[in-house]
């Protein structure tokens, strides 16, 4: 009797076995690199080839975010500093300090064990490769850092405060007025209601909030909702 069914099924359980496979590997490798503390777990605090303090730096001395983070305001990305722009200070602040002696290696010939090569800092938040968020459009509009990255004038060492996630960007477009603020205090973490008064000559206007409200009016900020804002 003639065999039932073609000869090529007889690798059909195989096949099948070898494409299952590749599903559950492809979906446990999707999770290890996006369901991890380096993705998106709130309090993720990775230890940094240099101990920066903000705390010191922007808390202390004032330094602009930008200063370090120079292309924030006119990038999709933003950017963490460069050798050249630590040793523009610690060329001659804090020059011998041990915790230095990665910058040393970058930039400095004169020292044991130069060797040139950039800082390698750990990067501490990171949008899944679907996700398109622009810095420069929110920054622009007066979206403060302190909104995403919570108090990091304060931080000693630099953690994940938020969970960057798409419901919580969302609560963000749905009540704008809640987070945006004057332009001129978008890098001011110590931004509040006593200084509504420099902005308006309302006296029912009184809150941060109250003030976002006539922003978003003024700005004609419409954040959008639907999937094509992030997802490209």
């Amino acid at each position: 009797m003639a065999n039932f069914f073609p000869r090529w099924t007889n690798l059909l359980p195989l096949k099948i076995a070898v494409c299952a496979g590749s599903v559950a590997a492809g979906v446990v490798a999707a999770f290890a690199y996006y369901a991890t503390p380096k993705a998106q777990v709130v309090g993720y605090q990775p230890s940094q080839p240099i101990p920066f303090s903000h705390s010191i730096h922007v808390g202390q001395l004032g330094i602009d975010c930008r200063y370090c983070h120079s292309f924030v305001d006119v990038s999709g990305h933003s950017n963490v500093p460069t050798a050249n722009t630590c040793w523009n200070c610690h060329e001659h602040v804090q020059r011998d300090s041990p915790k230095l002696e990665p910058l040393h290696r970058a930039m400095n010939p004169s020292f044991p064990g130069y060797d040139g090569k950039p800082i390698e800092w750990v990067r501490i938040h990171k949008s899944p490769d679907y996700v398109y968020f622009n810095h420069a459009a929110h920054v622009n509009r007066g979206i403060s850092c302190q909104s995403c990255h919570g108090d990091v004038h304060e931080m000693e060492v630099v953690y994940q405060a938020e969970s960057h996630s798409m419901g919580w960007c969302l609560e963000c477009h749905r009540a704008p007025e809640d987070h945006i603020r004057p332009l001129e205090e978008v890098f001011n973490f110590e931004y509040g209601d006593a200084d509504v008064a420099r902005y308006v000559q309302d006296d029912s206007i009184t809150t941060t909030r109250q003030l976002g409200l006539r922003l978003v009016e003024k700005f004609d900020v419409q954040p959008k909702e639907s999937c094509a804002t992030c997802h490209h």
